[in-house]
């Protein structure tokens, strides 16, 4: 039973992160288990209103059910009805993107967004995603809230330094150059990241600090074009980013969602660096 709740999750998850419509056979290689198996998780997950697939081609995609869930559980856990007011005024006044990010185990997941560009290039990347810890201005706001040893682990277990696929062209590619950028976040009280998750692109973040456990229980950034977002224009930001994450900070008591802690499993910097060493990265 264990099993097939293991592999139907990973069916689920594997459908979202590829938005897209699959066919039964590349589902069942990309996860390794056998047609037949697939078939029969498929068959049930549709039954259950998680999975449709379309007629005409046969292929599999995820259903609304899933999103209505989501939906309904963060408006009941009253994750929106906090953040939303503080993410439209920091949007107003940046005209840039505003977003939440809430912090859960080993990953941020982004949960509410506010757009304040009218016009021009708009920068607005799908919500719901877990954005890579080393080379974003989320990840620095978070790490740099732990030691190093802790940053790097969560790094490390993000595939490390330089993943494929992961970062612009100014992604740190060395851990000496991740603990700078780290060591600066914790300087500023904010992360920074430019061009470095994408080119082109330039985003910043503070932490949310629970107001009682001190805690950081999530990140607010802000996005836009890099032309935009020179580092005069960053530093005029700063302290309405920094007021929005102090706001958002003394509204988490109202929010069961913020009161979770994340797990990290602290290790030796020595192991870590070599792990990564190792990894070529």
């Amino acid at each position: 039973m264990a099993g097939n709740l293991e592999r139907a999750l990973g069916i689920i998850e594997l459908l979202a992160k590829n938005g897209g419509r699959m066919q039964l056979a590349t589902i069942a290689d990309t996860l390794g288990i056998p047609r037949s198996g697939t078939h029969r998780l498929l068959s049930m997950l549709i039954d259950e209103g998680y999975v449709r697939q379309d007629e005409e081609h046969g292929e599999y995609m995820l259903a609304l059910k899933l999103v209505s869930l989501a939906l309904v559980y963060l408006s009941t856990g009253g994750v929106l009805d906090v953040s939303q007011p503080v993410l439209d005024r920091l949007a107003a006044a940046s005209g840039e993107l505003a977003r939440l990010g809430v912090v859960e185990d080993d990953h941020i997941t982004f949960v509410g967004k506010a757009q304040g560009a009218k016009s021009g290039l708009r920068y607005d990347p799908d919500m719901g995603s877990q954005p890579p810890l080393h080379c974003t201005a989320s990840g620095q706001a978070w790490l740099s809230s732990l030691s190093d040893e802790e940053a790097l682990e969560l790094v490390s277990k993000q595939g490390g330094l330089g993943k494929a696929g992961q970062g612009g062209p100014k992604a740190p590619k060395t851990i000496q150059q991740f603990l700078q950028d780290l060591q600066g976040a914790r300087k500023r009280g904010y992360g920074i990241a430019s061009e470095t998750y994408e080119a082109g692109m330039t985003s910043m973040a503070a932490p949310i600090h629970h107001p009682v456990t001190g805690v950081v229980v999530g990140i607010v950034s802000l996005a836009g074009p890099t032309s935009r977002l020179p580092e005069a224009r960053l530093k005029e930001l700063a302290p309405a980013l920094l007021e929005a994450a102090t706001d958002m900070g003394a509204a988490t008591l109202s929010s069961p969602y913020f009161k979770r802690t994340p797990a990290v499993v602290e290790v030796p910097a020595a192991p870590v660096a070599k792990k990564l060493r190792q990894r070529g990265k």
